[in-house]
């Protein structure tokens, strides 16, 4: 406790914050990544005139909200007051589309990740680079805005990502992480920036619209992991802040995405490594080797933190219908006096899909809020079915939620092992799902034949990962590779836990994504008529 105190009032802590799609969570961690301290606030994105988006008022009020509740926790555990830290690293759910004017003002809001509105764009630029550019991409969003014919494209000065847009307003620079800016614009492996070829081919696909501006000059200078990314303004200290209790000067490190820091968060930046980030969405990351033989709409291309190439399978729903049900059968109890702590609940209903049928009994369900690119789906209706002849039980019911958490995941997965042979020795899990010890990842272990690792701190996530990125550029400045960084002052003591495909379980699970893959056209019938 004295040591951390000490540590924390010499400004020898440095601070994480993430914006994840359902929490805004703060760190303080000590030099060896132990977390000192934390805060954060809850929000829900917003369903606006057909946009999934969040209101600018609420990213600083759940900023603020955040670092208090974290300053408050240093205060009450350690009797002293934050005003000091050796670095500040922000994250933020990854890409989308914010653009700027020359003033600085927000041109349209905020549109995240989670739209699938950019179909035709998507295809269009996929076609013009021969580079797979998925819909919830930055420059997705601009030529579809472009197709569309907004008004806002030619007043554009800057566009960035949630982080890259936090990162500005403390620090003033416009900068962001190769990781995060590989999902804004491809990254070209060999100069660790975007493609010049293809900056060029996209400006001459619009030029006929002699718009003032080149794609060049309105995206964020990229920068890879333990370079500095500059420091803490006045204004962004008073605006993280409002007490004015924090001091100015606070060195920043790059801005990234939740993909790059849940990398970081689960050592799996080496190639041939991988990780499984499980929350509102669920998306794997592996490291390659080489470049894929072609290109998959399945599969996004981008980059770890520090510029190496990744292959991510990723989907927009994983776990919020099942978080949905959960609140149901916690009503549920409730209304029969029974009060169940929510971790509590969770643990025994995932413990109690152990118990159901290898192949969930015929039932099947789909929790896509959204659209989901990868199956075809621009809009989303979640949908549970169990046909007449099924085995309707608790067990079956709550194991075909798990299972379908990942489905969508899987599809891509199963390229890059069955078409590509990549190489996959384990893949390390991480997020709230994961959390009751080998359900969930014995489930995903055997959906794609590969042992799924957990680690002690799986569910710290994206604020811990980019806490990590911040605590890092003193260990750059000395000539430590981000990899030995991570492996010799981070993980040398971690602990783990792996589970491991079960045959059966591994049988049951295709017959599952057989019905699965079937289904699809029932969801869109839902989402057709609901849509009437």
């Amino acid at each position: 406790m004295q040591d951390a105190k000490n540590l924390i009032a010499s400004g020898g802590a440095s601070v994480g914050i993430e914006f994840g799609s359902t929490r805004i969570k703060a760190v303080l961690i000590s030099t060896d990544g132990t977390i000192l301290a934390s805060g954060g606030f809850t929000w829900e994105n917003h369903f606006i005139d057909g946009i999934w988006t969040y209101p600018q008022s609420e990213i600083w009020q759940g900023l603020q909200q955040a670092y208090r509740d974290l300053a408050n926790q240093v205060q009450e555990q350690y009797g002293i007051t934050l005003t000091r830290a050796k670095a500040i690293g922000i994250s933020g759910m990854m890409h989308g589309y914010i653009p700027f004017d020359k003033q600085g003002n927000q041109l349209v809001a905020f549109r995240t990740w989670r739209n699938n509105i950019t179909a035709k764009s998507s295809q269009k630029l996929t076609a013009l680079f021969n580079y797979n550019i998925p819909q919830r991409w930055s420059i997705s969003h601009l030529y579809q805005a472009i197709l569309n014919q907004e008004e806002h494209v030619g007043e554009i000065d800057y566009l960035t990502t949630l982080a890259g847009y936090v990162h500005w307003q403390l620090t003033g620079e416009k900068v962001l992480g190769v990781g995060e800016a590989s999902g804004m614009f491809p990254i070209d492996p060999q100069t660790g920036s975007y493609y010049q070829i293809m900056l060029n081919q996209f400006d001459g696909l619009i030029a006929a619209q002699s718009y003032p501006w080149k794609i060049a000059n309105i995206l964020p200078q990229v920068l890879t992991a333990g370079q500095p990314a500059g420091h803490l303004t006045e204004q962004g200290a008073k605006l993280l802040d409002p007490t004015g209790r924090l001091q100015a000067g606070i060195p920043f490190c790059p801005p990234e995405g939740d993909a790059g820091t849940g990398m970081v968060a689960t050592n799996s930046i080496k190639t041939n490594t991988g990780n499984i980030s499980a929350g509102t969405s669920a998306f794997a990351m592996i490291v390659l080797e080489k470049e894929l033989s072609k290109v998959y709409e399945q599969l996004d291309m981008v980059t770890t933190p520090t510029g190496k190439l990744v292959a991510m399978a990723h989907a927009n729903n994983c776990s919020s219908d099942i978080n949905a049900w959960i609140r149901l059968f916690g009503e549920t109890l409730k209304a029969f006096g029974a009060e169940v702590e929510t971790d509590k609940l969770y643990e025994t209903l995932f413990r109690k899909a152990l118990e159901g049928d290898a192949d969930c009994g015929g039932l099947l369900a789909y929790g896509f809020y959204s659209g989901e690119h990868s199956v075809g789906l621009a809009e989303g209706c979640p949908t549970f079915m169990h046909p007449a002849n099924s085995r309707f039980t608790l067990a079956n019911f709550i194991r075909t939620h798990l299972y379908s958490a990942f489905g969508a995941m899987k599809l891509g997965v199963d390229i890059l092992i069955q078409q590509e042979k990549v190489n996959i020795a384990q893949i390390l899990g991480h997020g709230g799902i994961f959390k009751t010890p080998n359900v969930a990842s014995k489930i995903l272990a055997s959906a794609i034949n590969v042992p799924i690792a957990v680690m002690k701190t799986a569910n710290e996530g994206g604020a811990w990962g980019i806490a990590l990125l911040a605590n890092y550029l003193d260990a750059h400045k000395n000539g430590q590779s981000l990899d030995d960084y991570l492996e010799q002052c981070i993980f040398s003591q971690a602990e783990v836990s792996v589970s491991y495909p079960d045959s059966e379980t591994s049988k049951g699970y295709e017959e599952f994504i057989e019905y699965y893959k079937r289904g699809i056209s029932v969801v869109q019938a839902a989402v057709n008529t609901f849509n009437e």
